[in-house]
This record gives structure tokens, C-alpha cells and sequence, in this order.
């Protein structure tokens, strides 16, 4: 097995070309630092970009998959370029999960908020552990979604759905996520590891070049309007970061419940 690298992630390769990237911050539910984002981008850049490297596994370490944004070391942008270099970096971490060549089988385990639940959207093959759980709070706080799910949620749940998850922020249960189309898969918790190394196998054994032209080919259709749509949600980030009414909201929610934001 090789293993490589990160701060904040754990990242190795397995004979079969399978690679594990695990977020690794458990003490703050992998919250997401902004090195977190940067080290889930890079992450699967190199996994994209590394031959032997035929499906990649996405998961967190510890109790949750990724808890939102960190409230604890949150530094809120004071000016348009620090929130556009923050939503670009963040943004950047989707384009590598969604439009990387190589497979991706989420092993959601936990709570996926926020942007963490945008990340478990971005997987192709999203399994959920049977306690994990998932809502998005950005409207509430006046900041607003990421990583393309204006465009990839409506598709998966149809409009008013989306409305509803987008809007109201309710939390939803990875039963109730598989039966809108969310959650490819549910298992119960302690056999999750074991069916993503399953599934991932039997993607792995699958001729390589033909599995990067099918997820090409899936993605061709979408790509422009999950395009679109991570432009739109940028600049409405960017603008909600610098409403002064988001700051106070961001606050309160983060006294609240201090590892469970964005």
C-alpha cells in the first residue's frame, strides 16, 4: 500500500488501484478548515492525475463525514477578494471530485452538513451508513450552497424538492435520502467501509479507459449547466460573506453548535 501526504487528510493506494482519501479531522468532525479544502482538492488532483489509481473512495475519519464549516477556526472574509479566493478554493474541491476521471464512491458516515453534504452529492456513488444524517444551514445564516447542488440536486429530487432541502434546511435521514435519490446505497454503519471497498473493487476491475469515457460521457450533458451553476453560487456567496447581517447569524449559529456549519 502507498500512502501519501496531506495535513488534514489521509490519502493511500491499494494494489487493486483503489484509493482511500478519509478526511482527518476527527476531533472537529472534519469540519472544513480552509486546509481541508485545500487538501481535498489537491488530494483528488493527484489521484486523478495518477495512473494506477482506477477509483477513488471518499470518507471521514472518526464520527462524521464532515460536520460543515468550522466554526472554531472560521475566519470571516473582511473584503470581496478574501470571499472570492475562499468560495474559488471550495469550489475548486467539487471540480476535482465531479469532473476528475477517475470514479468516486462515497462512504458517508455520520453527519454531511453544509458543505460536507455538498461533497457527498458530488460522489457517483454515494453509500450512506445507516445513522448518517444530513441537512443544509447556509440559507438560515444568510450565506448560500456550493459545490454545483443548484444544478445537481433539482436533478436528483426534481425542483420542489430541492426547494424544500435548500430553503428550510430540515435534516434528513440516509433512509429518507435514499428514497429521494440522494443515497445510492445504505448499509448498516459497521459494514460501510466494507461495501464501498465492494463497489469500488468491482469498479476497479472494470477496463480503466472505459470507465473515464462513461464518466465523461455522464457528465457531458451536465457539465455546462453544474458550470453555470458553480458560477452563480459563487457569486452569491461572495455577496452573502460580506452582508454584515451574515457575520451576526454566523456567530450565533457557531455558539450553537460549534463543529455542525456550512
Amino acid at each position: 500500500m502507498t500512502v501519501f501526504s496531506y495535513t488534514t487528510v489521509l490519502s493511500s493506494l491499494g494494489e487493486e488501484g483503489i484509493r482511500t482519501i478519509a478526511l482527518n479531522r476527527p476531533a472537529s468532525l472534519n469540519a472544513m478548515s480552509r486546509e481541508l479544502i485545500d487538501d481535498v482538492a489537491r488530494a483528488f488532483d493527484d489521484a486523478n492525475a495518477c495512473p494506477s489509481t482506477r477509483v477513488i473512495i471518499l470518507t471521514g475519519e472518526g464520527r462524521a463525514f464532515c460536520a460543515g464549516d468550522d466554526r472554531r477556526q472560521h475566519v470571516h472574509p473582511q473584503s470581496e477578494a478574501e470571499a472570492r479566493a475562499l468560495v474559488d478554493a471550495i469550489q475548486a474541491a467539487t471540480r476535482a471530485i465531479t469532473f476528475g476521471a477517475k470514479p468516486v464512491v462515497g462512504a458517508i458516515n455520520g453527519w454531511a452538513v453544509g458543505g460536507g453534504f455538498e461533497w457527498a452529492i458530488n460522489c457517483d456513488f454515494p453509500i450512506w451508513a445507516e445513522s448518517a444524517r444530513a441537512f443544509f444551514p447556509e440559507l438560515a445564516l444568510g450565506v448560500f450552497v456550493t459545490g454545483g447542488v443548484t444544478a445537481l440536486l433539482p436533478a436528483l429530487v426534481g425542483l420542489q424538492k430541492a426547494r424544500e432541502m435548500l430553503y428550510l434546511g430540515e435534516t434528513y435521514t440516509a433512509r429518507a435520502l435514499l428514497d429521494l435519490g440522494v443515497a445510492w446505497r445504505v448499509v448498516p454503519d459497521d459494514a460501510l467501509r466494507a461495501e464501498a471497498l465492494a463497489v469500488a473493487g468491482r469498479l476497479a476491475a472494470l477496463p480503466p479507459e472505459a470507465v473515464r469515457r462513461m464518466k465523461r460521457a455522464l457528465n457531458a450533458t451536465s457539465t455546462s449547466s453544474i458550470e453555470r451553476a458553480l458560477a452563480i453560487e459563487t457569486e452569491a456567496t461572495v455577496a452573502g460573506f460580506l452582508d454584515p447581517e451574515t457575520s451576526r447569524r454566523l456567530l450565533a449559529f457557531g455558539k450553537r453548535q460549534p463543529a455542525a456549519g456550512r
